[in-house]
């Protein structure tokens, strides 16, 4: 009788260890689903409050955020400022971010609300996802905001375009040149960054149907260096001026209107 009350002991403990493990895998496996699917994307702001912010977003770059799942960082841009911080996930599409740090760049003409964009990370709890677009929420109410993801496939993003030839001459590094001519284009946050011959450079751009490119804001650090092959506002001056671009293979031409190329890259793998 006693060995008999110990195997039926041992079976219900043994099912209990099976379920167990099995709920633990499935919350595992749900969070891990949760987390791949809000991560990694850029989510562009729709609505704020239930407005759209179509009419009021003035600036090239979009508003919204990324979140880094290695990290568990957050990064972004509120129309203004870019602004940082952390978050984490729990069961049930739950997210909790922590208090957000932001640059300080002064926007007086801008119609946006930083302010209260960056309340809906401070009030957010949950969240949800249906095919390409979130909803940040608290409790059970309506949306704080929805955001739509933001897929950049096309081939000239997350690529080294390194410089071939500026305005139909060939272009080599000269000697005292530190690295090679080079621009990318970051899907996160749209960021160009790049190096001149002398300088690094930085700014943003949009990209629009038909291969149309737009670049803004865009400046390098102030290094002084004689000798050099290109000059920095050579190299800058096409970006200023490109309203289109070709690629062809690993060749990518940046283009004003139809004219022969201003200039030509090369993509650059690394393995």
């Amino acid at each position: 009788m006693k060995v008999q009350l110990f195997t039926i002991a041992l079976a219900a403990l043994t099912l209990y260890s099976c379920g167990s493990t099995q709920n633990t895998n499935t919350m595992e496996n749900q969070n891990a689903t949760s987390n791949n699917e809000i991560s990694g994307s850029y989510w562009k702001l729709e609505t704020l409050e239930g407005k759209s912010i179509s009419d009021l977003q003035d600036n090239d770059k979009e508003i919204g955020f990324t979140l880094n799942d290695k990290e568990n960082r957050i990064t972004g841009f509120s129309g203004c400022n870019n602004f940082f911080g952390t978050y984490t996930l729990e069961d049930g599409n739950r997210i909790n971010f922590s208090a957000l740090g932001a640059t300080r760049m002064a926007c007086p003409d801008s119609a946006f609300n930083e302010s209260e964009f960056l309340e809906v990370f401070n009030l957010a709890d949950n969240f949800t996802i249906n095919d390409d677009m979130l909803q940040l929420n608290v409790g059970k109410r309506a949306p704080l905001a929805i955001f739509k993801r933001v897929v950049n496939d096309e081939p000239i993003v997350e690529k080294y375009w390194k410089l071939k030839t500026l305005e139909g001459k060939p272009v080599e590094m000269a000697k005292n040149q530190e690295k090679e001519i080079y621009f990318m284009l970051k899907s996160e946050d749209n960021r160009v960054t790049g190096f001149a011959g002398c300088n690094t450079i930085l700014g943003s751009y949009t990209l629009e149907k038909g291969n149309r490119i737009r670049f803004k804001n865009m400046g390098s650090t102030m290094m002084i260096c004689p000798d050099v092959a290109v000059e920095d506002s050579e190299f800058l001056k096409i970006f200023q001026l490109a309203d289109n671009y070709t690629i062809n293979g690993d060749e990518l031409s940046l283009n004003v209107g139809r004219r022969a190329p201003l200039a030509v890259f090369e993509a650059v793998y690394f393995n």
